[in-house]
């Protein structure tokens, strides 16, 4: 059946014979095309840039610069050299057909037109057209897909080595030496190793969480965001009794929909940052803010030495260190996590932060009825 892809493809019609303009006009407008006109070459180019139609019928034999001239111009400009152009001709010298695919003509429609011929040969075209662009966008999914498989392999590559090494280490010095150590220097090599092993698993589920993100589809409800900080705080009770963490919270919160389990790594993921990075002690403080455009902004702010334009620029590029002047270990995947969760989620992430005022970091999740 020769039907048109869509009751929104736009087509632009060039002829200087207004008789042809208006039967082909009528023609395609009533198989549910928007169709454009142009009566010669240099209103086409004008038109092609300003409307940029999903096709063009271009006529050869017209006053001023003639079709060949026309179709160079258009494949020329990069804002039309992708819109497929068929020429209509008279003409039946091949010379002239080879002339026309050498301007980058993609079909020929031998005048007098046949007009079930014609849409047949628009609604091809426009496949055509719409296969590209498909093949395209997967051809990027699979570039930024293959990027990202290849910070994956770095940060396993580079972050396991040191864990990794401290457990081969250890473990030798144990088989080696054990019989000579005393009790309390082999309990402390064992917490070491287990240390080492922790850090390990750690890097190792982020990686996890972060790849299953991006396949997972979960429910959305509404947060009980006191529990899921709650959580949070307990998974990090032992960093924050390190740093004698000062945290205020308020106790009510704002509605919002989220997947609590992912919302929770987000919490940590921030909280940890402001813990590592935060003041001596860190003093944190968590808050929201009204609903607005539909939308729930959530917040923490910390008082440590703040970060500059650039580091701000890099905060959420995958695998991406901020080289900061503390040295904190840390495996350069958390922003990267959070960043994936919020979108899916649908909300945004951002910070702000001024030299020597601490950052505030943010995230957005729509708010529940």
């Amino acid at each position: 059946m020769n039907q048109q892809i869509s009751p929104t493809e736009t087509i632009l019609i060039v002829d200087d014979n207004p008789t042809n303009l208006n039967v082909l006009f009528t023609f395609l407008h009533e198989k549910g095309f928007k169709v454009l006109i142009a009566e010669n070459g240099e209103s086409a180019i004008e038109r092609g840039i300003l409307a940029k139609p999903d096709i063009i019928l271009l006529d050869i034999l017209m006053p001023g610069i003639d079709g060949f001239e026309t179709c160079r111009r258009l494949q020329a400009d990069p804002v039309t050299q992708d819109i497929p152009v068929i020429l209509m001709t008279a003409l039946n010298d091949t010379t002239d057909k080879v002339k026309g695919f050498a301007a980058g003509a993609v079909d020929y429609i031998t005048k007098p037109a046949q007009y079930e011929e014609v849409l047949a040969r628009v609604n091809t075209h426009l496949r055509l057209r719409h296969l590209q662009e498909n093949l395209q966008t997967q051809i990027r999914e699979y570039e930024h897909l293959t990027a990202e498989l290849n910070a994956y392999a770095h940060t396993v590559a580079h972050d396991l080595k040191t864990p990794l090494g401290s457990i081969i280490g250890f473990a030798e010095l144990l088989e080696m030496e054990h019989l000579q150590f005393p009790p309390e220097q082999i309990t402390q090599l064992t917490q070491h190793i287990r240390t080492s092993g922790e850090k390990m698993k750690s890097i190792i589920d982020g990686l996890l969480l972060l790849a299953s993100v991006r396949l997972e589809n979960v429910p959305l409800h509404t947060l009980n965001t006191t529990a899921v900080l709650l959580e949070a705080e307990a998974r990090l009770s032992e960093l924050m009794a390190e740093y004698q963490v000062q945290l205020k919270r308020p106790s009510t919160w704002p509605p919002a929909l989220g997947y609590a389990p992912w919302i929770e790594e987000v919490w940590v993921n921030y909280l940890s940052n402001a813990i590592k990075y935060g003041g001596s002690p860190p003093i944190i403080e968590i808050g929201s803010s009204p609903p607005t455009d539909g939308m729930v902004r959530f917040w923490i702010q910390d008082n440590g030495a703040g970060l500059s334009p650039d580091q701000l620029k890099q905060l959420f590029t995958p695998f991406t260190r901020i080289d900061h002047s503390t040295k904190v270990e840390g495996h350069g995947i958390g922003l990267s996590i959070v960043q994936r969760i919020i979108t899916r989620l649908g909300g945004q992430v951002g910070a702000e932060s001024v030299i020597g005022q601490g950052s505030r970091f943010h995230f957005t999740l729509p708010a529940a009825n």
